[in-house]
């Protein structure tokens, strides 16, 4: 995957507060493959986002580009909502912050290559730009309207280690670490709160792309596993696993491990084997004996455990309340229920 493709994904978005709105029902458009509040998102639009996000050298099938589709256009519409609610709460994107933005995104790649790459995927500079605006400005409102409320007290922090306080007398070294899991086989239940679930190998690769490109947009690893990790345990905590004792991770598979022991806090490793993948995000390494809250890695751990615990939660409730609130037809899915799952003709609408 290059540079750019990451650079042209589509981040992952989430929720914020909604007012109630009284939106009419128009008949959509017939380039319509959704309508919110009013507002279509088209046919070009999601194609445009498939373009920025497919994985170079795949061939999918047609049910898996439609099913690909079918997830952007989800994330798409939340987005629509997010942006709405940037007019309304007065949120803005000043110019030289998309501007930075949009040149970090192709630092690492010459402009020949960017030209290239745009030509490849049928895109412009300004589909990039837009794209990223967008992007950037929903991200600030969940910013703005749950990641700055989301606050952890020393008290909270104080009771936590007190209630845990065996978990901070290790016996031996441990690493904390945090996992995105993709497999190539549907799994018998919702694993995450997207419903996103690889159904074959190459569909397992292509997510497994599209997750690094996220994370390397900048999107946090606890929302993005509990969006689309396969794993339903570690999901729902955002694939954090805890500290895993020295003994166990030399258990875990040879490329796991070497991953995990080579790396260093912060950084995010992505491991393959048997067709399915293991996006895998080394927390912290800590060392062996009784710790204490005198520690500041021992109260800043805590704090950050607890503070993403307290996100996920408040921007999952978010993201129900705004789409509870909004008028949305999902004009595409409707088409895919007619057509009984099949592909649609060219046009792009199931036949009677």
């Amino acid at each position: 995957m290059t540079r750019v493709a990451f650079a042209l994904s589509v981040i992952a978005l989430f929720a914020a507060c909604s007012t109630p709105k009284s939106i009419s029902s128009p008949v959509p458009s017939a380039t319509a493959w959704a309508v919110v509040n009013g507002h279509e998102i088209s046919k070009d639009d999601v194609e445009k986002a498939y373009r920025r996000a497919a994985p170079d050298g795949q061939q999918p099938s047609e049910e898996e580009i439609y099913t690909a589709k079918l997830n952007l256009l989800s994330e798409m519409i939340v987005q629509e909502l997010l942006i709405e609610k940037a007019a309304e709460l007065k949120v803005e994107l000043p110019a030289a912050e998309l501007d930075k933005a949009y040149e970090e995104a192709k630092k690492n790649i010459t402009p020949v290559q960017f030209e290239e790459e745009l030509k490849k995927r049928n895109l412009t500079a300004s589909d990039m730009r837009e794209d990223l605006r967008r992007n950037l400005l929903a991200q600030k409102v969940v910013d703005h309207e749950v990641t700055t409320k989301a606050a952890v007290t020393d008290q909270e922090v104080k009771d936590f280690f007190e209630t845990n306080k065996a978990q901070f007398n290790r016996d031996e070294d441990a690493v904390r670490i945090a996992q995105i899991v993709v497999t190539p086989v549907r799994e018998n239940q919702q694993t995450n709160r997207t419903g996103n679930d690889a159904a074959s190998p190459q569909e397992a690769n292509a997510k497994a792309q599209m997750i690094m490109q996220r994370l390397k947009s900048g999107a946090p690893f606890g929302d993005t596993a509990a969006d689309f990790s396969e794993d339903a345990e570690s999901a729902q905590r955002g694939g954090d696993l805890g500290f895993v004792p020295m003994s166990a991770l030399m258990k875990a598979p040879a490329p796991l491990r070497d991953a995990v022991l080579k790396s260093n806090p912060g950084t995010v490793q992505l491991v393959s084997g048997n067709g399915a993948y293991t996006i895998v995000l080394i927390v912290a390494k800590d060392k062996k004996g009784q710790k204490d809250l005198s520690m500041p890695e021992v109260k800043d751990g805590i704090s950050s455990m607890l503070k993403q615990r307290k996100e996920t939660l408040f921007r999952a409730a978010f993201l129900s309340n705004l789409r509870n609130e909004a008028t949305v037809v999902n004009v595409l899915a409707k088409q895919l229920v007619a057509a009984q799952g099949k592909p649609l003709p060219a046009g792009g609408a199931a036949k009677d």
